[in-house]
């Protein structure tokens, strides 16, 4: 019995000092990881970290482009101001978003029209988080572009260099800088996929020589640069294709080419003013019903360069017949297929200066030099073309 007694004890000792060994040796451990160290017995044998990895070249360059270019980009928020019908208090509430750029150093802002189309006012927050009430100058629906401007100081203002589209290749890389669903300073990148698209605009006039691109453009994207492997502008995000609403592989930009001159024009007038031929056309809706493939002249103007080089409207005839007028099919041998082709090949003159008009003439093809004159509002407030 002794004996016995004496083995437990025994025992329990032992297990006690385990125990307590144990412990000691835990307490280390936790004094040497809290003072950066590791205990002796616990460093396994293993492979150590591996080095920084050298970034590849054209990682570099992209990192570069964006680092350029992004103080650039803008945040647009356009605003509705609404009444409230109980306290008769008047708030501003964002009701959309999408991109924009610093155009100049005199703080014009170049976005899309469709991103303000709705608004009451908008909003620009310039890469650097500071927030400016933005005042419209002007708008070009039929272009889908739109042009603000902020009171900045010249040191928050970085515009971005302003790159040709006129030469683009098929294949070349391309770049597009926005805020999709609203998170700012995004890149995406891809090539250009394809040159010469067409889509149609806000007023129904095809914006022409439009960039296709599969760098991925999403909402809130619209109105943000597209940018060549420089940096440089050459168009401007506008539109995506999608069946489904949501990014699709096939976005659309508006062209530098077009840009270079139309926003100067929209800053100076605060629209587009084509020079006139001094006509009003009939629907081309109307045109296509009765076979007609041109451009229909319903009136001329008086004392316009169409009436003074000669050209014919509508009219009816003594016995109350309907004679149609003059049908342009070509400005300066551009095709005119229908009204909208006579527009755009109006764009880009200048008041003064002379056109070839070719016309359908009862049956026969004739041609007249028109000079043109400025652009001024026809009736309904309708431009005269």
């Amino acid at each position: 019995m002794g004996r016995f007694l004496l083995t437990i004890l025994v025992t329990l000792a032992l297990v006690g000092a385990g125990f307590f060994a144990g412990a000691s040796w835990a307490w280390r451990d936790a004094e040497a990881a809290q003072e950066g160290g590791a205990p002796a017995t616990a460093v396994p044998a293993g492979v150590p970290p591996a080095e920084h990895a050298e970034l590849a070249d054209d990682e570099k360059a992209t990192i570069a482009l964006f680092e350029r270019a992004s103080p650039s980009v803008c945040f647009i928020t356009s605003i509705a101001v609404r009444q409230d019908v109980f306290s008769m208090n008047v708030q501003q509430i964002p009701q959309g978003n999408g991109s924009g750029f610093v155009w100049d150093q005199q703080g014009h802002v170049v976005t899309n029209f469709h991103v303000i189309a709705q608004a009451d006012a908008a909003q620009v927050t310039l890469a650097d988080g500071s927030a400016w009430q933005a005042r419209l100058v002007g708008v070009a629906p039929e272009k889908d572009l739109a042009v603000l401007q902020i009171d900045a100081p010249v040191a928050r203002l970085r515009p971005l260099p302003l790159g040709r589209s006129d030469d683009l290749r098929v294949g070349q890389r391309a770049f597009a800088i926005g805020n999709p669903f609203g998170f700012d300073q995004s890149l995406t990148t891809g090539v250009i996929s394809a040159l010469g698209r067409e889509i149609e605009s806000a007023t129904g006039v095809p914006i022409r020589d439009v960039i296709q691109t599969d760098a991925a453009i999403n909402p809130g994207n619209s109105g943000g640069p597209l940018l060549d492997s420089a940096g440089r502008l050459i168009g401007v995000n506008t539109a995506i294709y999608s069946p489904s609403g949501a990014y699709a592989g096939i976005g659309f930009a508006i062209p530098s080419h077009v840009v270079s001159w139309a926003v100067p024009e929209l800053i100076r007038n605060g629209r587009i003013q084509r020079p006139t031929l001094g006509v009003e056309l009939a629907a081309d809706p109307l045109a296509r019903r009765l076979g007609i493939q041109g451009a229909l002249v319903l009136r001329v103007e008086p004392d316009s360069g169409a009436d003074r080089a000669g050209l014919r409207g509508t009219r009816r005839g003594l016995l109350g017949r309907v004679e149609l007028g003059d049908v342009i099919v070509a400005v300066d041998d551009q095709t005119v297929g229908e009204g909208s082709d006579l527009v755009l090949a109006l764009e880009e003159k200048k008041a003064g200066e002379p056109v070839k008009v070719e016309v359908m003439r009862d049956g026969r093809r004739e041609s007249f030099q028109v000079i043109l004159d400025a652009a001024q509002a026809g009736r309904a407030g309708r431009p005269e073309v």
